[in-house]
């Protein structure tokens, strides 16, 4: 689209629109509000790289994957760069666009964030404002937000509460809450009442708050509003110790007992019951029977500790308070376990006047801290334990076999095509489908064994004082358990699994260690055809790291242009001419020299970078192909498509768009394709080839034979040639009649269905001759050349072969 057409669409924006060729990452057009914000003109920025203005880590990650065809939003915080080198952080969000007509776009929408870093630093100047409010005021002020996190205190607080120092000069939050729950008589029920506050925003209150220290403090709990809506809650506390009288402290404390959630039993020094609060009364199950006269003991008990009552005797006496976990009994259903705090009031003469017991239900605690001890230790799905729970069994059965010389086996096990039931029948099928395996998985293994889930259809298993041939067992009863039919829902299926298996100690010293053994001798099953177990080996792991490396090289190399094509020639026998060449990777690897692509196709295939070395290919191959027709020689180029560029939604519009970018005429260029890659989705294939038939390309299969080719897909694929492979040409040279056979089969068949037939690996003149005889059209191979670079070609393509040249050096 053109850059009026972009402006039409942008110039109305507020925002800074840049509009950006995915492929070529310039930009393509702007608009005014972009303009201003980076201080350039248009000229400088139309045709721009983007890394030009904006460079940071995630950009870099964000064109990369859209490379590999992963085209996607993003939404972040980023500097860009002005004209003038200045650094500007703005908000930006970058994102596909498909226009009816033309390839796909990305646009990228910024807006400055400087107006706001202004009013981030004018609020920065009210707060310090408002602390000098606060330290004003002669009352304790604290200031909470709508969490209940501490956003600010001022100095009258910090007396009232005798704050150490150390929270002065270094605030830390969690130290505070401590301090002041430690400062209270009742923690929990502070705790409580400030729960209660917080969930109710609006709610204004008026609390007394008793501390350890005999003080008393008036709090006063208003919300903190900004244009209406409750953004905080506002904290004031006063000592009103030696302000109230004491009769109005009496009723003060009656109030607080009538109205506290949490029980209060007062008693006399024999501990007989003089007053208990309603809440005492409900949680004893008592309703309004009147207890007093009873003596306390007679409703608590400690079944471990049979000398209690001795203990809080003997700790009020000395220390004047007791605390502790006591059993409450009820008349009815079980006892309930409480949190108490005892306290023992003097009068002014020092004797014993009463005994205060402040006591908490601990029921929704020990549940709530027992689930959460089950969801740490455990799996939700399967109720198998989980890494943890796998981490400290482990961690013991490493001890006893430090001690006992005796080593234990560490399985990993991942199901095979689980992800196809997940993406077909969804993950809540999936899950049942995981329980079920869990089960059969639990029926394999010995008590002393541990089962643990990873996640996903990841299972480990330790196998205790387990020696490889214990290890081989437990491998095979898993593998026949898991294999057996699966039905949910009237549905039957069969699943497998691939296993790892690791030894300790010749295979890790610690969990980590073993699991990565595991994993990567799986890994190695999976490569191998799944469904089977094996052991780790040291050459796994280091076999691994050099397909790492090889595909980091790759990667720098593809950007430090290490790549090259060289072309092999193709002879067509009945024009007796070279017409064609096939375009093959070559890679100067610094240290290694030149790299033939056995070496690293694979490792390619392996992390999908393929796809960008096929794209790259496809460029490349097309720019000589165009430059050998501006020469005066016209020659078509193949190249080969992998499997995994074939099947990228864009592939067609690429090869189109190449073709247009450097005018190659569609004939001059011809995708060779392998047999896996039609028959995997034979329909969509159909439709991609019917596309590329269409632009004038022309087509091939590749190592025809050595596949599963459907004869009735040949007849419906507009394919130009048929490939013979190598393996058969090379055995035409020893007179072997069944390969002839197989030869003239696969001419006499590309024929009838309207292909010419390409033989490859041609060379011996025994075997060139064979093929002439059976009437293949082309060939390729050593006996006439091997891959040249491209300065070397050109004196081949249109020459005219009138026999078998020797091979080139």
């Amino acid at each position: 689209m053109s850059h009026l057409h972009w402006a039409a669409i942008t110039e109305g924006l507020l925002e800074a629109v840049w509009v950006v060729d995915p492929t070529t990452l310039r930009i393509l057009a702007v608009n005014q509000a972009a303009l201003r914000l980076v201080g350039a003109t248009r000229e400088a920025m139309v045709g721009s790289p983007v890394h030009a203005w904006a460079s940071d880590l995630q950009d870099h990650v964000y064109w990369d994957e859209w490379r590999r065809g992963i085209q996607q939003t993003l939404e972040s915080e980023a500097l860009l760069r002005r004209a003038d080198g200045e650094l500007l952080r703005v908000q930006r969000r970058i994102g596909p666009v498909r226009p009816q007509e033309g390839a796909p776009v990305v646009l990228v929408a910024m807006q400055d964030l400087t107006e706001w870093q202004r009013t981030h630093q004018r609020l920065e100047e009210l707060l310090a404002e408002l602390r000098a409010v606060l330290e004003s005021s002669a009352d304790g002020i604290l200031v909470c937000d709508l969490d209940g996190g501490v956003r600010a205190f001022n100095r009258a607080f910090a007396h009232i509460w005798e704050l150490p120092e150390t929270l002065l000069t270094e605030p830390d939050e969690r130290a505070l809450q401590r301090h002041l729950a430690a400062a209270v008589q009742d923690a929990s029920a502070f705790q409580a009442r400030l729960g209660e506050l917080q969930r109710a925003p609006l709610m204004e209150a008026h609390d007394i708050v008793l501390l350890r220290s005999g003080r008393i403090l008036e709090r006063a709990s208003r919300p903190q509003l900004a244009r209406g809506r409750p953004i905080g809650r506002i904290h004031v506390y006063r000592d009103v110790t030696e302000r109230v009288a004491i009769d109005a402290k009496l009723r003060l404390a009656a109030k607080v007992f009538e109205s506290s959630l949490d029980a209060i039993v007062v008693t006399d020094p024999q501990l007989r019951i003089v007053a208990c609060n309603p809440a005492a009364l409900r949680l004893a199950q008592l309703g309004h029977d009147d207890p007093a006269g009873r003596a306390v003991q007679e409703l608590l008990d400690a079944p471990n500790r049979p000398r209690w009552r001795e203990e809080v005797q003997v700790a009020l006496d000395g220390r004047g308070v007791w605390e502790g976990e006591l059993w409450l009994r009820r008349p009815q259903g079980p006892g309930v376990a409480l949190l108490v705090s005892w306290v023992l009031l003097r009068d002014a003469h020092g004797q014993p006047l009463n005994t205060v017991l402040f006591a908490k239900d601990l029921s929704e605690r020990l549940e709530a801290q027992r689930r959460i001890e089950q969801l740490a230790y455990s799996d939700p799905l399967t109720g198998l334990p989980n890494r943890l729970m796998l981490g400290e069994r482990v961690g013991h059965a490493i001890r006893l076999a430090q001690r006992s010389g005796q080593g234990f086996a560490v399985l990993f096990l991942d199901l095979d095509r689980f992800k196809g039931i997940n993406d077909s029948l969804g993950h809540a099928f999936g899950d049942r489908v995981l329980v079920e395996i869990a089960a059969r998985l639990r029926g394999c293994l010995r008590q002393t064994d541990t089962l643990a889930r990873l996640g996903g259809d990841e299972f480990v298993v330790h196998l205790h004082d387990a020696d490889r041939d214990a290890a081989e067992c437990a491998a095979r009863r898993i593998i026949d358990a898991v294999t057996r039919p699966v039905t949910i829902d009237e549905m039957q299926f069969t699943l497998s699994c691939s296993i790892g298996i690791a030894m300790y100690p010749q295979d890790g010293a610690t969990l980590d260690e073993l699991i990565q053994c595991a994993d990567t001798a799986m890994y190695q099953v999976k490569e191998r055809g799944k469904g089977h177990w094996r052991f780790y080996q040291p050459a796994m792991n280091a076999d691994l790291l050099a397909r790492i490396q090889t595909d980091h090289a790759m990667r720098q190399g593809l950007q430090r242009g290490e790549f090259e094509l060289h072309f092999q020639p193709r002879v067509d026998l009945r024009a007796g001419r070279v017409t064609a060449c096939e375009a093959l990777l070559r890679w100067h690897r610094p240290g290694a020299g030149l790299v033939m692509p056995g070496a690293f196709i694979g490792v390619a295939e392996e992390t999908g970078l393929i796809g960008a070395l096929g794209q790259w290919v496809l460029e490349q191959a097309v720019a000589q192909a165009r430059r050998w027709l501006d020469e005066g020689v016209a020659g078509q180029v193949a190249i080969n498509v992998s499997a995994l560029q074939f099947e990228q939604p864009g592939f067609v519009q690429d090869v189109a768009a190449a073709l247009q970018r450097h005018g190659l005429p569609p004939a001059l260029l011809e995708l060779e394709l392998t047999e896996s890659i039609l028959i995997r989705d034979a329909e969509e294939a159909l439709a991609k080839l019917q596309a590329l038939a269409a632009l004038g390309v022309e087509l091939s299969l590749d190592d025809f034979g050595t596949g599963y080719s459907s004869l009735t897909y040949l007849k419906r694929f507009p394919l130009h040639r048929l490939k013979i492979d190598r393996s058969f040409v090379m055995a035409l040279g020893e007179e072997a009649a069944a390969e002839a056979a197989i030869v003239a089969a696969i001419v006499q068949m590309g024929h009838a269905l309207g292909m010419e037939v390409v033989a490859e690996g041609v060379e011996q003149p025994a075997q060139l001759r064979q093929l002439s005889r059976l009437g293949c059209d082309h060939y390729q191979g050593f006996l006439y050349a091997r891959p040249l670079p491209a300065s070397e070609v050109r004196a081949h393509l249109g020459r005219a072969v009138e026999e078998a040249a020797p091979p080139s050096a």
